[in-house]
């Protein structure tokens, strides 16, 4: 079932009297359950499509879809329901809030969530059921990465998106913190769009977008991604 649809998605800037034209007409789909990978350098137009797939922007020209309603159209208290209820965000620094602890991290989203997973739940998912208590200056790089991963997960989205989540990691700790994610999307069947500059992680992939200059160069089909234990740097 389509989850997300783009159709000649175009955003452009203005500075000063320049317009900077940073995506250029973008058609895509986006089935339930997906892996994606949106593979791109900087400046290729990554982050302002994820910011677009989630509804933190809107196109300047196109159309966008979730689940068959149209989003570019959305007035700002369609865009935040769609942000607060059906998208998670994963980014490449934590935000953690410092005086709480890892569960109340996780509990602070899921009090206001409307359909919340179980807390406990969501920590054991990430394998931080023995880390709960502790405050985020307690933990790894890695371990904080989860409790935002659990974070954004624990509102149960349809649609997690991470933006280069493993960026502040070393490349052991980025390998642990993908290994959830996968686990994620091939056992709890959640659609998630990770961007990225690093090509070892589009093996990961059902299906890979490569994005250069706001243009889509190739989408390729992944036959054979990796699963979690395979996955090594």
């Amino acid at each position: 079932m389509s989850l997300l649809r783009g159709k000649g998605i175009r955003k452009t800037y203005l500075t000063g009297e320049v317009q900077i034209e940073v995506l250029k007409g973008l058609d895509f789909e986006i089935v339930e359950g997906e892996f994606i990978v949106i593979l791109g350098q900087s400046g290729s137009g990554k982050t302002t499509l994820l910011n677009i797939m989630g509804g933190m922007s809107t196109p300047t020209s196109g159309e966008l879809y979730y689940r068959g309603e149209p989003l570019h159209n959305a007035d700002e208290v369609k865009l935040n329901a769609y942000r607060r209820s059906s998208v998670g965000f994963v980014f490449q620094h934590y935000n953690l809030i410092p005086n709480l602890t890892a569960y109340e991290n996780i509990k602070l989203v899921a009090d206001i969530a409307e359909n919340p997973l179980s807390v406990n739940e969501v920590l054991q998912d990430m394998g931080l059921e023995d880390w709960a208590g502790h405050f985020p200056s307690q933990l790894s790089g890695g371990q904080q990465q989860r409790v935002a991963i659990g974070r954004a997960l624990v509102k149960n989205p349809d649609l997690l998106l991470c933006d280069e989540p493993t960026g502040a990691l070393d490349s052991k700790t980025g390998i642990q913190v993908l290994r959830a994610l996968l686990k994620l999307s091939r056992e709890n069947r959640k659609t998630i769009v990770i961007i990225t500059h690093n090509i070892e992680i589009a093996k990961m992939a059902q299906r890979v977008f490569y994005l250069k200059d706001g243009l889509f160069e190739k989408v390729e089909v992944n036959d054979y991604p990796l699963k979690p234990e395979e996955l090594l740097w």
